[in-house]
């Protein structure tokens, strides 16, 4: 893993804010309505901690499964290539692959977005509830653990986690406090084509790094 990587996860956490401001939108508005400041962070912060939990979970059972090895390094940063190519044309809209796991996700989301204003008890509660939060289906959550699985590592996939965590943040805070004007730009086609269009390309350059030794 390399600091290209963390900048990837993050972009793809940034990218991300149209899809989380519609799959999530509701109860980070709810939570922003009904409770404190500190505790729309404190609920975040354990979304986050949960990212990051499950980023070392898929790392460290990848690690189990393919100890590290010149051949693995390989073979997993040319499945990394193919999913940031899956990804990028997610992003676009040129092929919506996690649309059908986003519908079938919809109704636990309804449920637990009548659920979010009750969210108001002592930080443990909040953190906790935050944390619940993190492991509820999503689509796009499940695209980042697949980038943070191929990095074949516990810690490197807690701290890809991490980064993808950090560029959701703005979007799920200030979920409650965006303008209409500030949400529109965020889930405009434009902003997502762009988003997508470089991770397709920072495919690319991977690809070529892995070929180039052959020629």
């Amino acid at each position: 893993m390399n600091n290209v990587d963390i900048v990837t996860a993050f972009i793809m956490g940034l990218a991300g804010a149209g899809h989380c401001l519609a799959m999530c939108g509701g109860i980070a508005s709810a939570i922003g309505v009904q409770t404190r400041w500190s505790n729309i962070v404190l609920y975040n912060v354990g979304r986050m901690a949960s990212y990051v939990l499950l980023g070392a979970i898929v790392g460290g059972a990848v690690a189990l499964i393919a100890p590290d090895s010149p051949h693995t390094t390989k073979v997993l940063r040319w499945l990394a290539v193919l999913f940031l190519l899956a990804l990028g044309l997610y992003f676009t809209g040129w092929w919506p692959i996690l649309n059908k796991l986003e519908q079938a996700a919809k109704p636990l989301w309804n449920r637990v977005k009548g659920l979010a204003p009750a969210q108001t008890g002592g930080r443990l509660t909040v953190f906790l509830a935050g944390a619940v939060w993190g492991w509820l289906p999503c689509g796009l959550v499940y695209s980042a653990l697949s980038y943070a699985a191929v990095s074949g590592d516990a810690l490197q996939g807690g701290l890809l986690m991490a980064a993808f965590a950090i560029g959701t943040f703005p979007a799920m805070v200030g979920a409650g406090y965006f303008s209409q004007a500030m949400r529109s730009i965020l889930q405009a086609q434009g902003f997502r084509l762009a988003i997508g269009v470089l991770l397709m390309i920072y495919a690319l350059w991977t690809a070529l790094t892995l070929i180039r030794p052959h020629f």
